[in-house]
């Protein structure tokens, strides 16, 4: 009986640990925390404070609109993946009028060369390996 009970223990340890390495899922950081960290890669540009007030507007209301279709999208099937692509590129774009209006030439194209890159999320590598 010991042996039984040592051997389930084992299976419910080993699983545990199983689906605990498994990420448990991605979570989506919130608005908030999202502003934040494009407004800490734009302190290279040392705006001021009227222009990062600005530029923090700009993108706060460019995630929550992001947001907001996603959540449309999602709840309407969400199975479209080109048509959620192409309303994501229509807020972008949006907010990269935007973003011209405040930002100088060069500081715009430094945004849409280096920074912005930066601040899409990384997906990790899945599959495939030479195992």
């Amino acid at each position: 009986m010991k042996k039984l009970v040592l051997v389930f223990a084992a299976m419910v340890f080993t699983a545990s640990i199983a689906v605990n390495a498994q990420g448990g899922g991605f979570q989506r950081r919130t608005v908030e925390e999202r502003v934040k960290a494009v407004m800490e890669k734009f302190e290279a540009f040392k705006l001021d404070a009227a222009k990062k007030a600005e530029v923090d507007s700009i993108f706060t209301k460019a995630y929550k609109a992001q947001d907001a279709k996603r959540e449309e999208l999602m709840a309407g099937g969400g199975g479209d993946r080109e048509a959620m692509r192409a309303e994501m590129q229509k807020l972008q774009a949006d907010r990269d009028d935007k973003l011209k209006k405040v930002l100088t030439e060069e500081q715009f194209k430094e945004w849409k060369e280096k920074i912005e890159p930066s601040t899409r999320p990384q997906r990790q590598g899945g599959g495939g390996g030479n195992n």
